[in-house]
């Protein structure tokens, strides 16, 4: 990293070079490349296998594990012993992770997941985006305001290709989550099966890979998220949930019927955030990054931003000035160009992305305290392509 001499003021600033952020394996080892991957071992058009180093199984099953980094996992031996015990089968035995795109976020990644697109294509460009057509921020976790789901996302998903060529498929997970847009939208096809506590989920996401000669079962666990969120890395409500999913994964696995793989994955890992003024930059209060600013989209570290017509080369040289040497900023064009949404952007995902995009390269946060409360009080945080952040594990159970 070039650093600035600060005697000399912002103009010996010298921006992070675009070229240094870490893209991710989008094609070859990226979270969109899983499904395509294992139905195209399974038989179905259209597919090529684009993880390498997978081999076929007739039953697959995706368990995905919301915010266990490669990173996290690998430092936390003595509360995972059993996935720890995997770490070498990961990427096909390779013992390598994969990378969740970017930004690393649930609702990109979850269709990235569901989709086999990087977010490019599908068109959930981060945690909020600006609607091109009412000027509004979307929150594509939440979906709100409401959008019509199949308009944001056209594309058809893997399960529904799969279920469609004959291939058993279920998605095992909350019942919270049968009705949600993002489901539909990432995550539909074949049967949902709700069913509330880990362990049952384990049980029936067993019994539904059993259920066909050919099979395609998704299931996920939220909860490690969450206390990240809330209470940190370094918390005992953080280990405990690790400690809670280790055995839940265990459990899966000793029932795996015949010629089956299980892949345990994550969306996304994490990092904590100090809570002090350098680590946590208040847009709300820091006049120079608002000037020139219509909306401030993503998350707080990946961050849409969305200027005033007119004056997006000027916002682009302030955040450039002000963050360069802790993010990653670029323009929309650079962003794209430099592959950071996938090899293709789509027409229609083109205005959801900022004029500027800003991914945070240092334990740092772009943060809103006035307009985003909850996000701005998170401990733990993800979104941008560093390797804590980025790398996910692919750990592989075979019967």
């Amino acid at each position: 990293m070039v650093t600035a001499d600060f005697t000399g003021g912002w103009d010996d600033v010298q921006p992070l070079d675009l070229a240094t952020a870490p893209l991710p394996e989008y094609g070859t080892g990226s979270l969109a490349d899983l499904l395509p991957t294992l139905v195209a071992h399974q038989e179905v058009d259209g597919f090529a296998p684009a993880i390498p180093e997978l081999a076929p199984a007739d039953r697959n099953c995706v368990f995905l594990i919301d915010g266990l980094g490669w990173e996290q996992l690998r430092a936390h031996p003595a509360e995972a012993p059993f996935l720890t015990s995997l770490l070498g089968s990961s990427r096909g035995g390779t013992g390598r992770p994969i990378t969740a795109g970017f930004p690393a976020t649930t609702a990109t990644s979850l269709a990235s997941v569901g989709t086999g697109l990087p977010p490019g294509a599908h068109g959930l460009p981060g945690y909020t985006a600006r609607n091109p057509d009412t000027g509004e921020l979307m929150n594509q976790l939440r979906w709100k305001p409401w959008t019509d789901p199949h308009a944001w996302q056209p594309y058809p998903t893997i399960f529904q290709r799969a279920h469609e060529a004959g291939i058993h498929t279920a998605q095992v997970s909350s019942p919270t989550f049968e009705h949600t847009p993002l489901t539909k939208i990432a995550l539909s096809g074949g049967t949902f099966r709700g069913r509330l506590s880990g362990e049952d989920r384990m049980d029936l996401a067993a019994e539904q890979l059993a259920a066909g000669d050919r099979s395609l079962v998704y299931t996920y666990y939220a909860e490690v998220d969450g206390k990240g969120h809330r209470f940190g890395l370094d918390s005992d409500a953080w280990r405990g949930q690790l400690m809670y999913v280790d055995r839940l994964v265990q459990r899966l696995a000793e029932q795996l019927p015949p010629r089956s793989a299980l892949y345990v994955t994550a969306d996304h890992g994490m990092v904590d955030i100090p809570f002090d003024e350098d680590s946590r930059i208040d847009f709300d209060e820091d006049w120079e990054l608002r000037a020139g600013v219509a909306l401030l989209g993503g998350e707080g570290r990946a961050r849409h931003v969305y200027a005033v017509p007119g004056a997006e080369a000027d916002v682009l040289a302030v955040w450039r000035e002000v963050l360069g040497e802790r993010f990653w900023v670029a323009g929309r064009d650079e962003a794209i160009a430099a592959g950071w949404f996938g090899p293709r952007v789509d027409e229609r995902v083109h205005g959801r992305i900022g004029d500027v995009v800003a991914a945070a390269h240092d334990d740092a946060l772009i943060i809103a305290s006035r307009t985003e409360p909850h996000e701005s009080a998170m401990v733990g945080n993800h979104g941008s392509m560093t390797p804590a952040e980025q790398l996910v594990p692919l750990l592989e159970v075979r019967s």
